[in-house]
């Protein structure tokens, strides 16, 4: 656990530099992390107990809070065993397509895109009764399939309702709330991997444990057994990173909206308890900036409805190395119809906001503006 946390990322730039100033008979220059998910983690964990390894890091969709998020993240199945509600794939896609349609206008855009989900206040109940059709067959969703997209939506709670993590975002895909036809024909939860193999194996120390049996109660208790144990360990939240600016790195993160696996949310959470830490927004920006990207999935995947970062890396290099600190990080994504949609994502708190002319699918017509609330 030691080695996944941080010791293995430690070593290898230890050891890299070593082997490039051999070979080249003097040191690296400079010396770059670049990681998504996981990999987005050790960046952070980087910054945060060996600042001096690396000059900037690239740190995109980053896995931190991992002994909070890694079980919220499972959060999804057990709203649907304990309501015994198991939504289909489309039918959780028309929450979502519902959402949207109702969101989008919010950014003054019509892009099909929810440009700030926090300020999304679309109601699924909207929906009981609605017909869909699903592998060819009508479905009506119900009262009840409403009520675990809204305990989803809303994420984590304790049985008297103290709120424990974010939820999805809305507009973000369903992937933690899988599901499928068991040998009785009848739909089951089909948990993800990663946050299943964390509460079996590191949590209840029973890999074949069935997770189906969690209820909201111990769901609570395994949310507060996780922080007490691996948070030292693993948890990348340390907010205090005066000794990485104290060494001049540079920390870039950008994370997709619509990030289905670890919700943007708690990044953000971390960027504020950083600004707290070490002296408001403005002197954080030196140092850290934090881009969000709306309506892109995780580490950009292929469900992205939204234009990713291009060249973040670039705009690393180019504040490490020239001072030139991202004001926007230039983005892109080619739609169904092969047209390549670009925009101009905005530096934390900011988001974009259209002009009010213009094509949609050009960066040129938007601008940042500071958030509502």
């Amino acid at each position: 656990m030691k080695n996944f946390a941080d010791r293995s990322q430690h070593e290898m730039a230890v050891v890299g530099k070593q082997v490039v100033n051999e070979v080249y008979d003097r040191p690296a220059s400079y010396s770059y992390w670049t990681g998504c998910s996981t990999g987005g983690r050790q960046g952070y964990m980087e910054a945060q107990r060996h600042p001096g390894d690396f000059d900037g890091i690239l740190a995109t969709a980053p896995a931190i809070n991992w002994d909070e998020f890694e079980v919220a993240t499972l959060w999804p199945q057990v709203v649907m065993n304990e309501e015994n509600t198991f939504p289909s794939p489309c039918e959780f896609n028309a929450f979502n397509e519902a959402a949207v349609k109702a969101c989008d206008p919010l950014d003054g855009a019509p892009d099909g895109l929810i440009g700030d989900p926090a300020r999304c206040t679309f109601d699924p109940r909207q929906l009981i009764g609605k017909s869909v059709e699903c592998d060819g067959e009508q479905e009506t969703i119900t009262a009840a399939d409403a009520a675990v997209v809204r305990k989803i939506w809303d994420g984590p709670r304790t049985p008297s309702g103290k709120k424990l993590w974010s939820g999805i975002p809305i507009g973000a895909g369903f992937d933690l709330a899988g599901t499928g036809i068991d040998a009785d024909g009848n739909r089951v939860g089909m948990p993800f991997p990663v946050p299943a193999g964390w509460v079996s194996t590191f949590l209840k120390r029973q890999p074949s444990y069935d997770l189906s049996t969690i209820t909201y109660a111990e769901f609570a208790e395994l949310f507060k057994q996780s922080q007490a144990e691996y948070d030292t360990i693993i948890g990348t939240d340390d907010a205090d990173l005066s000794a990485f600016r104290r060494s001049g790195g540079k920390l870039l993160t950008w994370h997709g909206q619509a990030d289905q696996l670890i919700p943007a949310q708690g990044t953000v959470d971390y960027r504020r308890r950083v600004e707290l830490a070490m002296g408001g927004a403005a002197r954080v920006d030196d140092f850290y900036r934090l881009f969000l990207a709306p309506g892109v999935s995780h580490c950009a995947g292929p469900t992205s409805t939204g234009p990713a970062p291009t060249d973040a890396l670039g705009a690393l290099t180019a504040w490490v190395e020239r001072g030139k600190a991202p004001q926007t990080l230039s983005a892109a994504i080619t739609d169904s119809s092969g047209k390549t949609v670009t925009r101009e994502l905005c530096r934390y708190p900011s988001v974009s906001r259209y002009t009010g002319h213009g094509d949609p699918a050009d960066a040129g017509s938007y601008y940042c503006a500071p958030a509502r609330h």
